[in-house]
């Protein structure tokens, strides 16, 4: 740590620059910390508090302009493989989708303090067709938030953030090898936790998109449940439902033998199988979860689409 504050005193902003970029990119480098000692250096005056904040806005700016045009140009697929790194993929695309259709660019105020949530948030921005003068106003409003709040930090306990430094010197190694066992721990808990889910699931049949135009060109009236968090160009005749909705009031109200099929767009039909799973439970005899969700239904036709 002491190399870090001896690299700052040498190029200043542009490690933040750096570092910020890297961080705001996507790679498993964390820039908060960094912030921290530049506000500490910016006391003694080492460092000029303007050129560090401009540094550190203008990074998250590019990298999340990156974010934004890839959410704008690939959309939901974009968001579905910046998901692949969580352990709870299905739930991670839920629950952003959720929140930002809740929250609109406000969340971009507070993003870079969640774990995750700042591309997922910008991703999400650049697929719901927010403005491009708007995102950036939110952004930049965000990005100084984050960084000026660690600068503040350094700023408000530079003699403590001296002392820290020191004691990581010469105790980091031990408290690195901690928190990578912690970490290791972590992560074998989640990814456990996950493949139970899937087998607690697997009974829920899946159908597939052949198997759904063969039912309804046989004339049978199938129900469509939509779980997604935004109901945006749903499959067509398809019911957005809350897939905590409580079974036996409106819309979960059917005859008991009616065909279900429920769909979401999350890995391995995990939410669209959870509902279905409720159904069953609740006495509906013929429910199934849609093999390959909505990004499957999507893909379909925009293969169609192409072929004619």
């Amino acid at each position: 740590m002491k190399d870090i504050e001896s690299l700052l005193l040498a190029y200043g902003p542009l490690l933040v620059f750096l570092n910020v970029l890297l961080e705001q990119a996507g790679l498993p480098i964390p820039a908060y910390p960094i912030l921290i000692i530049a506000g500490a250096l910016v006391v003694h005056g080492d460092l000029s508090w303007e050129l560090t904040l401009l540094a550190a806005v203008l990074a998250c700016l590019i990298a999340d302009a990156g974010w934004y045009a890839g959410g704008k140009r690939f959309g939901a697929g974009l968001l579905n493989t910046v998901c692949r790194v969580s352990i709870s993929r299905d739930s991670c695309i839920r629950q952003t989708q959720a929140l930002y259709w809740r929250t609109g660019p406000r969340i971009l105020l507070v993003a870079k303090f969640l774990p995750g949530a700042s591309a997922l948030s910008t991703v999400m921005s650049g697929f719901a067709g927010l403005r491009w003068r708007t995102f950036v106003a939110y952004d930049a409003a965000g990005a100084a938030i984050w960084a000026g709040s660690a600068l503040i930090i350094g700023v408000a306990f530079n003699d403590m953030v001296g002392d820290v430094l020191d004691m990581v010197a010469v105790y980091g190694g031990y408290g690195l090898l901690a928190v990578g066992v912690l970490l290791v721990l972590y992560l074998a808990y989640r990814w456990i936790r996950r493949k139970r889910t899937i087998r607690r699931f697997s009974h829920v049949r899946r159908v597939t998109l052949d198997e759904l135009d063969e039912l309804c060109a046989q004339g049978c009236e199938v129900v469509l449940l939509d779980v997604r968090a935004s109901s945006a160009d749903p499959l067509p005749g398809a019911i957005s439902v809350d897939p905590r909705g409580v079974i036996g009031t409106p819309p979960f109200q059917w005859p008991l033998d009616t065909p279900i099929i429920v769909y979401c767009a999350c890995p391995e039909e995990i939410s669209a199988a959870v509902l279905a799973d409720r159904l069953l439970k609740a006495g509906y005899r013929n429910v199934s979860a849609l093999a390959g969700g909505y990004d499957g239904w999507v893909a379909r036709m925009q293969a169609t689409a192409a072929r004619g």
